[in-house]
């Protein structure tokens, strides 16, 4: 299979930009990109059904895993396995890009976000 980047629309969740490359798809796994601008943060979540493997592209990301924070640059990677709480946010000075890869797939209905 092959996906383009210009046939996928970007999705804006909480002023975060993702390409889900997998979308629709019926595959084990799913492939995303996520754009964090700076300054801008994923709200304390996690899922009950996926493991998350994120991969950090471009910029500086803090991670909070189960309340121990950690500061990852390009290069690093975050493995959150399911059920466990999460946020991040972009502290750089410029936009970070990470890949996330949900195994099993991504399905928002296991999803849980903090308000």
């Amino acid at each position: 299979m092959i996906i383009k980047h210009e046939e996928i629309e970007p999705i804006e969740f909480d002023k975060l930009e993702i390409i889900d490359y997998t979308a629709g798809q019926d595959s084990s796994s799913s492939f995303a990109e996520i754009t964090v601008p700076i300054g801008v943060s994923h709200k304390i979540s996690w899922s009950n059904r996926s493991d998350k493997y994120y991969y950090i592209s471009r910029g500086n990301v803090n991670f909070t895993v189960d309340e121990e924070s950690y500061y990852l640059t390009p290069g690093d990677v975050c493995i959150i396995p399911k059920g466990h709480r999460f946020s991040y946010k972009n502290t750089g000075s410029t936009e970070a890009v990470l890949i996330l890869v949900h195994t099993p797939s991504f399905r928002l209905e296991y999803e849980v976000f903090v308000e």
